[in-house]
């Protein structure tokens, strides 16, 4: 007999060998999944670099949530950690913490992912890629391309974007469909994104950071949300008390948030994700203000709270109401909910070329008879015959298909845009992309006027 919470523990990647009918049973699903391992090799100049740091443990992180099989890390992690991540003193402890395998002979058939001076070659591998940055700029080469870029100028979010599509390569490969993954470029900058502009070029480089934001009011505490927090967690605060975050969610952590949430943690299941992430904040040594509610247009910020907000919720009516309540800028971010479309991203900003209550105003339903469709692929008939009624069934078919390295690349676009707006740079209206093909999204500026000062301090 299945739980009635069926749909609150399942692995959100793991659902998409569901959704799509190749795994006849709930068993099948997780023994594809736990068939999926990864490799991290990290070079001597990671131990210098807190933007490689930080794409190692951002591998790591996301890599171990949808890689079941596990994570191995191989090369000098006991160095000096140069970022911050809980208590951990060094790479290792990091590394260690966040799920990784320290090893010293991976397999040969295993995915490998390069980060740093590390003379390992692709060899028989069928994948083998390397996480490579210079300044705003990130992304993945091929190993035996030999492509890689300065690693000078150290901007963290780019680690971020670096290392989630590393992850998001490597695990194209395995599941298959995509012939291209790790035979390609695949990056951005986080400067210049729109698709004019190469990520290898200097053109994408930007300028060295030296503002960071003090205020920022988060809406939703999930995978998202969650991003969010992760990005913001690396960067160069001098003193970390200057940041402000005001967190809002409702709802608790549950089993299934760990496959696509990136700081959640098996032993905060059970707890409300304010408090959870609060917590988080805090040991960081942000400050924080939680608001334990749905987010909704009836209430009006102060004026003295946070006037950017970064929205990562996917409830239509609390996103058509995000420009309602007084914010003076608004980074709101979407994912792509099924097996198909899982790897899809669209970023808006608000005020911007479009109105959130144009593009959210009516309330948008899937249509129950592709709820009823995928309800009746093997996995789910096999559920039924095990006792789960119909509506398990179909509460189960709508959740979202999901891995945390999407939200956790989109999340180094998010920061991005609050920080290339202290720095001067051009701003973002939308981000329409997949990471199935990132070289053809599209991006459509903003010309609405400069806003207000939103609180800012300089790095250290």
């Amino acid at each position: 007999m299945f739980r009635e919470n069926i749909s609150d523990e399942l692995h959100r990647s793991v659902k998409m060998a569901l959704d799509t009918g190749e795994a006849a049973t709930l068993e099948e699903a997780y023994a594809l999944f736990k068939g999926y391992r990864a490799v991290v090799a990290v070079g001597r100049d990671v131990a210098r670099s807190a933007t490689l740091q930080t794409a190692v443990l951002t591998i790591v992180n996301t890599a171990r949530r949808c890689f079941l099989g596990g994570v191995e890390v191989v090369g000098p992690l006991d160095v000096p950690l140069h970022v911050t991540w809980r208590n951990c003193r060094t790479l290792r402890e990091a590394v260690e913490d966040l799920g990784g395998v320290p090893a010293t002979a991976p397999s040969e058939r295993t995915p490998l992912i390069v980060v740093g001076d590390v003379a390992e070659t692709r060899g028989t591998r069928e994948f083998a890629v390397r996480a490579t940055f210079q300044g705003w700029a990130g992304g993945v080469t091929p190993l035996e391309s030999g492509q890689r870029l300065g690693e000078s100028q150290e901007f963290t979010p780019s680690g971020v974007l670096a290392g989630a599509l590393a992850v998001s390569e490597a695990f194209q490969h395995v599941r298959g469909g995509n012939a291209m993954v790790g035979r390609r470029n695949v990056g951005l900058s986080l400067w210049r994104p729109e698709q004019t502009i190469s990520w290898l070029s200097e053109e994408a480089v930007g300028p060295t950071l030296g503002l960071l934001p003090t205020k920022l009011w988060l809406i939703g505490l999930g995978h998202l949300g969650q991003a969010f927090l992760w990005t913001l967690g690396f960067l160069p605060y001098p003193d970390p008390a200057e940041l402000l975050l005001v967190l809002q969610d409702f709802d608790t952590l549950v089993k299934a948030n760990d496959s696509t949430s990136p700081l959640t943690l098996p032993e905060l299941l059970g707890q409300k994700k304010t408090r959870a992430m609060a917590a988080w904040a805090e040991a960081r040594g942000f400050r924080t203000v939680i608001t334990e509610r749905k987010f909704a247009a009836d209430f009006r910020v102060a004026s003295d709270e946070p006037a950017i907000a970064l929205c990562g919720v996917d409830n239509p009516q609390a996103r058509a109401a995000v420009e309602q309540v007084g914010f003076g800028r608004v980074i709101e971010a979407g994912l792509g909910k099924g097996a198909d479309e899982y790897l899809a991203f669209q970023l808006h900003t608000f005020p911007g070329p479009q109105e959130a209550q144009k593009v959210w105003g009516a309330a948008r339903v899937a249509a129950a008879t592709a709820g009823s469709a995928i309800t009746r692929l093997p996995a789910y008939a096999a559920m039924a015959a095990q006792g789960l009624d119909d509506c398990g069934l179909t509460l189960l078919a709508g959740r979202s298909v999901g891995s945390a390295f999407v939200g956790t690349a989109v999340s180094a676009l998010v920061i991005a845009e609050v920080l290339r707006e202290l720095e001067g740079g051009a701003r973002v209206g939308l981000i329409d992309a997949s990471l199935r093909a990132l070289g053809h999204r599209s991006v459509l500026p903003t010309t609405e006027a400069v806003l207000p000062n939103p609180g800012f301090c300089l790095v250290g």
